[in-house]
């Protein structure tokens, strides 16, 4: 190649690769951004690792939510309606049933480690009933109920028995009063393990109670009636 042709065409083809842009592998150049970016001052305002957790989990909160409510009827509104009636109905629940009552145990039982008379604990129930303490004079006068019943024979004494235990083997001789003591019982559990507060008709349904057992005449079974004869 010679002449002008020939350097012209020279020419060309430097200026023509001088414009060809230079390609830079992919893989190193995202290794070295990767690298780059890793340097801890790139990471000074991060969010900490509870920041994050907390940020993803308002974030599935919120995704959700949308699918609730996209889901239920009225849209948002609807289900707002919707949550408000379900807490509504476990307000309900709660106030119905009172606190879920704990496994009975050996320490639940109706007497403590001190054993006084039906008498005595006549007296304290009253002297709680005055302070207007309802919940620890419901409390004696069940426990008077009980005692009373082992001074009389119908229970024979036994440490650990519970409220519930006393009124189902009180029922046995005591039939006509079978239904009224298993509700003594309960209303002991309910102040006593349930959370329940006492009013003074609570009390005094127990107090009548009591007072009507003393009263009334054991219906003895057949091996009873023997053993008296």
């Amino acid at each position: 190649m010679s002449g002008a042709g020939g350097t012209t065409a020279v020419r060309l083809l430097i200026r023509a690769s001088g414009d060809i842009p230079v390609d830079t592998p992919r893989v190193p150049a995202r290794e070295d951004a990767k690298h780059e970016l890793s340097k801890p001052m790139y990471h000074e305002n991060d969010p900490n690792l509870l920041q994050r957790g907390l940020d993803r989990l308002w974030d599935w909160i919120g995704d959700l939510l949308d699918a609730a409510s996209g889901a239920a009827p009225g849209g948002p509104a609807g289900l707002v309606v919707l949550v408000l009636i379900v807490v509504g109905l476990l307000a309900a629940l709660w106030w119905r049933l009172g606190t879920p009552r704990r496994t009975i145990r050996s320490t639940d039982a109706l007497f403590d480690d001190s054993p006084r008379s039906a008498a005595e604990h006549r007296k304290a129930a009253e002297a709680h009933a005055a302070a207007r303490r309802w919940n620890e004079a419901v409390q004696e006068r069940m426990r008077a109920i009980v005692r009373s019943l082992e001074e009389r024979t119908l229970l024979d004494p036994r440490p650990g028995r519970t409220a519930d235990e006393a009124a189902a083997e009180a029922g046995r001789p005591l039939p006509a009063h079978a239904t009224r003591l298993h509700a003594a019982a309960r209303a002991f559990d309910d102040v006593t393990y349930g959370g329940r507060t006492a009013d003074q008709q609570t009390y005094l349904v127990v107090r009548d109670l009591d007072l009507d057992l003393e009263a009334a005449k054991p219906l003895l079974t057949t091996t009873a009636q023997g053993a008296a004869e």
